[in-house]
């Protein structure tokens, strides 16, 4: 169960990480859209876990890889923006948010069995 400072840290993250995409152009990659779908920030709020959704982009491994590579400096621009609200910038990791996915593969079974 996530508390209220780890939520509060998580929707910061999110908003500051999501800016920074915007402005650096990160957001439009490869002729598709990259969005930052959820935060989730550890308990000791040293680490945080941010989950990304891909839209006309194949090759989205790539770009969580190439991301971790850049998360010093990802790492930097946040903590430029949120130091007066944090004591310590947490580590970012990136992943896949693969949910809405698993949603229209689901759709899809049910279509499946409705015909049978």
């Amino acid at each position: 169960m996530e508390t209220i400072k780890q939520k509060k840290i998580a929707q910061l993250i999110k908003e500051v990480l999501s800016e920074i995409f915007q402005r650096d152009s990160l957001s439009m990659v490869h002729g598709g859209m990259m969005t930052i779908s959820h935060v989730v920030v550890s308990p000791d709020l040293l680490v945080a876990k941010i989950y990304l959704s891909f839209f006309q982009i194949k090759n989205s491994t790539e770009i969580i890889d190439s991301l971790q590579k850049s998360e010093n400096e990802l790492r930097r621009k946040l903590g430029n923006k949120v130091r007066n609200q944090v004591r310590r910038v947490p580590e970012l990791h990136f992943f896949v948010d693969d949910s809405l996915e698993e949603v229209f593969r689901m759709e899809e079974i049910f279509k499946n069995m409705k015909k049978e």
